[in-house]
């Protein structure tokens, strides 16, 4: 399975669960600003993530919002930085 390059974003107002929407973020991705994490997902991990992000968000008071900007060899090409540009971390994959 191919991976592509998402972007998530989070309002969360509830420091509580915040905390844990953080966590779990960081346990798809790499935070590149405050809230806003890139992943480097397939579709199993895509569906799998938006699960987890529901269990804990309250859709009445929070928001995330999640980008599909694609293919990572193509998506790369569609960001550009200005300033200090964050640094990719090597990921470990398991295939099972």
């Amino acid at each position: 399975m191919s991976l592509k390059l998402i972007l998530v974003s989070y309002d969360i107002r509830n420091p509580k669960r915040l905390r844990k929407i953080h966590k779990i973020m960081k346990g798809y991705g790499d935070g590149i600003h405050y809230s806003v994490f890139r992943c480097h997902l397939n579709r199993k991990g895509i569906v799998e993530m938006k699960s987890d992000l529901k269990e804990i968000m309250h859709n009445d008071e929070d928001r995330i919002m999640i980008i599909d900007i694609g293919p990572i060899d193509r998506a790369k090409k569609r960001i550009t930085y200005l300033g200090d540009i964050p640094k990719e971390k090597e990921q470990d994959y398991i295939i099972v």
